[in-house]
Parts: structure tokens; C-alpha cells; sequence
């Protein structure tokens, strides 16, 4: 994806966002003072939701302009994490708000109040009728979790007024005998937005923490990089993602005979090709090799199993892991067979 495309694919999205913002904002208004005339606690817990959505529509906006911003120095990667971290932090708010919710849904089920159902009716099914309109507005292809965090907030919300308004139906029907189908529907409204959170948090904490994207396939990726002319062996092979639209991968590649430098490089250029419209890889760095390194020597996670060690042995405190490490790595017999070339492709949007 180029710089245009994700200047381009930026407005779009800021455009539905402050079109769902708009919308959400006017809804909050009128379910807060509905609430109060109705006295109904779905009505007010709802509302509480759809405040909720619009701080995370706004967070979401500002991320998605904060990621467009050039690297620098300092973020030589870019912003792109912005839009993961304000996925996450709406995840973080739907939590908090659940609990307001199921609090209040409680204290409504110990201490019954007389509601107004056919209010309930009426604003609940403005509401519904407004999320349903924002999720249509936020529908896009693709999986970008931030603008997919927003849209899950409208499905919910869409649902829990589809709730309240089955709540006002019974209690218009039923009369006060009926009153806690109310609270009752604030708890389904509970369950959606949790639901919601979880999913929201795993997602965001799997991209973090630099997890291989969902959707790629070691196995045929590692496939597909073999299969070039030139390629005989490929391993130390990670792929993660900085946001959902930006992927990265690293490679170590044993190439076939001993080719010169301009070779490497365009065997590496073949395999970028191979690789990245398929598996959607937006900045690729491979490491050539006319023999297999020393992965033992290479493998960063020594440092922590050198420091397993030490605390089974009991290492004195004032020798740090990052000297364990050397001792363990130093004490290990070297190996035959060096690195011929190093060879860096990579594919950023400009």
C-alpha cells in the first residue's frame, strides 16, 4: 500500500467516523433526558454506552490521522501502532462501562421503580435505528481492528436497543408486575459490551505482542519462500503486524551455491515479489546465507534460557543475564560455516 493509498484510505475513514460521531453524540442526548423522564435504567445505562462510543469514535479518529504521520528517528517504524492502542483503550472503556452497567442493572433489580414502557419503546427504537445506520455507515472490507472495534460498538449498541425496546414491550404489556424486565435488558446490554471487550483486548494484545497475524500460515508462507529460484533453506522466519493494514517479516535464507552480492540481492528482490501482494507484507528484510548460522549463537531467546538456569542454580544477584548469557553462549563449542552475504529488501508505503 502506497502513501497515497493510505492517505486516501485515511479520509474515507475519517469521514465515516465524524458522520458516526455526529449521529451517536445526538442519540446520547436524547436517551439521557428520556432516562430521566422514563426513570428507566436501561435507557440511562444505554446512553451511558453510546457516550462511551463516541469518546471511542473520537480516540479512533485521532489515531487513524496520528498513524499517517511520517517517521522519524525516534519511531523509525512509523505511528501505526496508534490505531492499536486506541482499539485497546476502547476495550479498555467497554469494561468500564459494564460495570457501571451491571451496577446499575443490580441496584434496579433490588429496588424496583416504576418505568415508562412506552418511552422505553419509542427512544429505544430511535436508537436502534440510528447504530443500525452507523454500522452501515462504518462497513468496509477488510479487517483494520480500529474502524472493526467501532463497528462492533454500533452492533452492540444496535442489539441493546433492539433489547430495551423488547423490555418496553413487556412492561407496556404487563404493567408494573413487569418492571424488572428492565434491568433485566440492561444485563443483556452488560454481556454484548463484555463480549465485545474481551474479543477487542485479545486482538489488540496479540498484535503488541507481535504474534503472527491470524490469516498467514507459517507453513505455506515458508512454502512460497522455498519455491523461489535460488532459495534452499529458510529459517528464523517471524512475520507480525504494527496495525492491521501493515505487516512485516524477517528471514534468515540459505541460498543455493555461492552467488555474488548482486545475485543475493535479486533473489531477494524475486522473493519479496513471491511474498508480499500474497501474504500482504508491506517491509521485508531477509538475511542471505551460503550456509545454514548458528541459530544457537543467533537465537536472542538464549539470553532467556541462560537466566532460567541461573535462578534454578541460584546465580549471585550481582551478575546480571546479560552475563549469564555470555558465559553459557561462550562456553559452547563454535561451529564451522559463515555468513556470505547480508542482503536488506524492504517495501514501505512512500
Amino acid at each position: 500500500m502506497t502513501g497515497a493509498d493510505a492517505t486516501r484510505k485515511a479520509a474515507t475513514r475519517s469521514r465515516r467516523l465524524v458522520a458516526t460521531a455526529a449521529v451517536n453524540g445526538s442519540l446520547v442526548v436524547a436517551e439521557i433526558l428520556a432516562g430521566l423522564a422514563a426513570h428507566s435504567a436501561a435507557l440511562l445505562s444505554d446512553a451511558a454506552h453510546n457516550l462511551s462510543d463516541v469518546a471511542a469514535v473520537v480516540l479512533s479518529l485521532a489515531a487513524v490521522r496520528w498513524a499517517l504521520r511520517p517517521r522519524s528517528e525516534l519511531r523509525s517504524y512509523g505511528n501505526h501502532r496508534g490505531t492499536i492502542l486506541a482499539a485497546l483503550a476502547n476495550a479498555t472503556v467497554l469494561a468500564v462501562v459494564t460495570c457501571a452497567i451491571v451496577a446499575l442493572a443490580v441496584d434496579r433489580l433490588v429496588h424496583p421503580s416504576a418505568v415508562h414502557g412506552a418511552l422505553m419503546i419509542e427512544v429505544a427504537g430511535a436508537a436502534l435505528v440510528v447504530n443500525a445506520v452507523a454500522v452501515w455507515v462504518l462497513r468496509e472490507p477488510g479487517h483494520d481492528l480500529n474502524i472493526r472495534s467501532i463497528a462492533l460498538h454500533m452492533s452492540a449498541d444496535a442489539a441493546a436497543a433492539a433489547a430495551v425496546v423488547v423490555a418496553g414491550i413487556v412492561v407496556a404489556t404487563a404493567g408494573e408486575r413487569a418492571d424488572l424486565a428492565d434491568p433485566a435488558a440492561s444485563l443483556a446490554v452488560a454481556v454484548f459490551v463484555l463480549v465485545q471487550a474481551v474479543r477487542v483486548v485479545r486482538e489488540s494484545a496479540d498484535v503488541l505482542l507481535e504474534s503472527t497475524p491470524p490469516d498467514v500460515d507459517l507453513a505455506a508462507l515458508r512454502t512460497a519462500l522455498t519455491s523461489v529460484t535460488g532459495v534452499a533453506e529458510v529459517h528464523d522466519l517471524h512475520v507480525w503486524s504494527l496495525s492491521s493494514d501493515y505487516r512485516a517479516l524477517s528471514a534468515h535464507m540459505v541460498l543455493t551455491g555461492h552467488p555474488s552480492l548482486e545475485e543475493a540481492q535479486a533473489v531477494g528482490a524475486n522473493v519479496r515479489e513471491e511474498v508480499s501482494p500474497r501474504f500482504g507484507i508491506a517491509h521485508a528484510t531477509f538475511e542471505m546465507e551460503c550456509e545454514r548460522c548458528d541459530d544457537e549463537l543467533a537465537d536472542p531467546c538464549a539470553v532467556d534460557e541462560a537466566l532460567a538456569v541461573a535462578v534454578a542454580v541460584g546465580v549471585p544477584s550481582r551478575e546480571t543475564g546479560n552475563e549469564v548469557a555470555d558465559r553459557e553462549i561462550g562456553a559452547r563449542p563454535e561451529r564451522s560455516g559463515r555468513r556470505a552475504h547480508r542482503a536488506g529488501t524492504r517495501s514501505d508505503p512512500e
